[in-house]
């Protein structure tokens, strides 16, 4: 090596022991009653909104603070993110956050959660801030209004007076991922993130396992893992293994390509990008999130492009084998860009047979009808489909059960939480854990809130903290209630019916419409009508107050629909003083 002068053999002085050097965790040692509390917010039996509390005496550090989406039972809900009341009532103990990569499911309620909470050091890597920082500014948020500190993926961090973090590298689907040694004063918590083992990763920057290993060595008292392919047998396949993939299919295609993935995947656009280029295809972007995603990452040396990123309108009319658009829409979602595409929404482009559709994603679950359904589609139009299991153009970012297990053995822990996976995946991951040759003396598979309670030689939940989840419905935060979601359900499969009544002792009108209903013959709305007339005659009569003549209203009408239709629509009278 360059830097290691030469000298011969007699010039050389006594060897001398080399020492490996100790870490330097937290100079304050616990007493053996005192214990660490490990609250996730967030990533418990769910994939998404990933979020932990760590608590030692007055300190908090705070992980990630990521979203999830919205389920088909969802009915107007854009996003779900964690509940934070446990930060919020402990706010002035916080003292540090670290986020460990730049996925959606861990820093995408930042623009809801950062401006509750004090203005504490906020550590991340140069993609990873920077995307959170794209997402701030979508908001009308500045950043320099936050104190984010850069830092490299394998860099140490003192938080407070109580917590040293270590990061550590690992490979996934997107560059700067880092898992993280938390030192504490009564022992070493491992976090390994979101993490595959991948060997070949397109950046050729592989996981350090080494820093596991060492921590491994000097005794790691709790393992905190990814549980998100915890059922899957053998090894994840690399990521090169899908860019010679995605190769060998652009090569070969004849008419235009639209490829669709995460518009996060910025390993997997550079692999389409590298082959378009390879193969004289002018690429363009379609999709807020991936043109912002892009760019940021491009801006940061992350993403190279030989050529440059083309408008639709650009390549709109070149040869078809000139062109290659990427897209999002790999979830199947309605208005994104694939669907529109597939169901002849788009603007500017309309699918034709010998066109090469490539789904570069596997369905987040919950999402496989909406995406089946495109596939279906996308088929009828004569296009030439490309998606997995059937062909090899996605891998995972997510470790299987070989990865799995490499990490236990390196690791060695006391305890285990398996985290970042569904009640199955976690009870999964639970069992490969029980069945190594040096297993765990106690697992737990917790939910979300659980104020697990760790000491140097035990692990329980000692209480639960508010948690779950809040719904985001366009600017509205938290203001969606699971009550309002199931009326919203209710519509959805019985209808509505709005009765708009006004109280008069001369001339008493009536007006019904409905929505979603069945539809209403003249007979159906003449007796509506009667039983409306017969309630406001009667509470005239009577003298009563408007609020008892709607009650008046609403139950002989709901119950005569139902004996009359067999359904239950949602009634909604309005009764006004004319």
């Amino acid at each position: 090596m360059n830097d290691i002068p030469n000298r011969s053999p007699n010039q050389r002085g006594p060897r001398k022991r080399r020492m490996r050097p100790k870490p330097t965790g937290p100079v304050i040692l616990a007493k053996p009653s005192e214990h660490v509390e490990i609250i996730p917010l967030g990533g418990m039996g769910e994939i998404g909104k990933n979020m932990f509390a760590f608590r030692y005496h007055d300190e908090i550090l705070v992980v990630d603070g990521g979203l999830a989406f919205p389920e088909e039972h969802m009915p107007g809900v854009d996003l779900l993110i964690p509940r934070i009341d446990y930060l919020l009532e402990h706010q002035e103990l916080i003292k540090g956050w670290v986020l460990t990569h730049g996925h959606e499911d861990h820093i995408g309620a930042l623009p809801f959660i950062m401006p509750q909470l004090p203005r504490v050091p906020v550590y991340g890597a140069k993609l990873t801030l920077g995307l959170v920082k794209g997402k701030l500014e979508e908001f009308g948020l500045r950043a320099g209004d936050f104190n984010f500190k850069e830092v490299s993926p394998d860099e140490r961090i003192q938080i407070g007076r109580f917590f040293v973090v270590d990061l550590f590298r690992m490979t996934h689907s997107i560059p700067d991922n880092s898992g993280m040694i938390i030192h504490t004063p009564i022992g070493k918590i491992v976090h390994t993130g979101d993490f595959k083992l991948d060997p070949t990763p397109i950046d050729g920057k592989t996981s350090h396992l080494a820093k596991i290993a060492q921590a491994g060595a000097e005794g790691v008292l709790l393992l905190i893992a990814d549980s998100t392919n915890a059922e899957r047998p053998g090894i994840t396949p690399s990521e090169s293994e899908i860019a010679k993939g995605l190769d060998a299919i652009i090569g070969k295609a004849k008419g235009r390509i639209f490829v669709t993935t995460f518009a996060s995947h910025i390993h997997r656009i550079q692999s389409v990008i590298t082959a378009a280029e390879k193969y004289g295809r002018k690429v363009a972007m379609e999709g807020r999130s991936m043109l912002k995603f892009s760019r940021i990452a491009h801006e940061l040396g992350y993403m190279s492009v030989r050529d440059r990123i083309y408008t639709l309108d650009e390549i709109n009319h070149l040869p078809d084998e000139q062109v290659l658009v990427l897209s999002t829409g790999s979830q199947g979602q309605p208005e994104a860009a694939l669907s529109r595409l597939a169901f002849g929404g788009h603007a500017k482009f309309a699918l034709k047979p010998g066109d090469t559709v490539i789904l570069s994603s596997s369905p987040i679950p919950g999402n496989e009808e909406a995406v089946n359904r495109v596939i279906n589609q996308l088929y009828r139009l004569g296009t030439y489909v490309y998606y997995p299991p059937t062909y090899r153009v996605h891998a995972s970012g997510h470790a299987s059960q070989e990865e799995l297990k490499i990490i236990l053995n390196l690791t060695n822990p006391k305890f285990f939480l398996p985290w970042h996976g569904e009640n199955r995946q976690q009870t999964n991951f639970k069992w490969l854990a029980e069945s190594m040759g040096h297993p765990p003396q106690q697992t737990l598979i917790v939910e979300n809130g659980a104020r697990v309670k760790l000491t140097a030689d035990s692990i329980s939940v000692d209480g639960q903290v508010p948690a779950g989840v809040l719904y985001v419905d366009g600017l509205g935060v938290g203001d969606i209630t699971d009550e309002i979601l199931e009326d919203r359900q209710h519509m959805a499969a019985e209808g509505v019916v709005v009765i708009a009544a006004l109280v008069s002792r001369e001339a008493p009108t009536v007006q019904i419409v409905s929505k979603g209903f069945v539809k209403a013959g003249e007979r159906l709305l003449s007796e509506v009508r009667n039983l409306v007339f017969e309630a406001i005659h009667t509470g005239v009569r009577e003298k009563k107050r408007l609020e008892v003549i709607r009650d008046d209203i609403y139950y002989p009408v709901k119950k005569f629909l139902r004996k009359a239709t067999g359904r239950d629509p949602v009634i909604i009278p309005m009764v006004i003083e004319g």
